[in-house]
């Protein structure tokens, strides 16, 4: 990995240009933030792994979006109902 990217995907996201996966779950009822990523095809491409490393938790429904934002923390945000 390029000593670059860090400092592009800050920028990026600082910007409002990253590109970040909005991953929700169903039982148990969680929210993942996934990235950020500078380019919409960089995170289509990574994407695909962390959603089976969820997919071996045993969720009852994954479903997400790729959006670009600016994202902080929390990346992980679990439903209070």
């Amino acid at each position: 990995m390029s000593p670059l990217i860090r400092p592009m995907r800050s920028l990026a996201n600082g910007l409002g240009l990253a590109w970040w996966a909005r991953v929700q779950t169903r039982n148990p009822d969680v929210t993942y933030w996934y990235g950020p990523y500078v380019r919409r095809s960089g995170l289509q491409a990574a994407l695909p792994e962390f959603l089976s490393d969820l997919a071996s938790e045993s969720p009852a429904a994954v479903e997400h979006a790729l959006i670009r934002c600016r994202r902080t923390e929390p990346f992980t945000i679990e439903s209070q109902s």
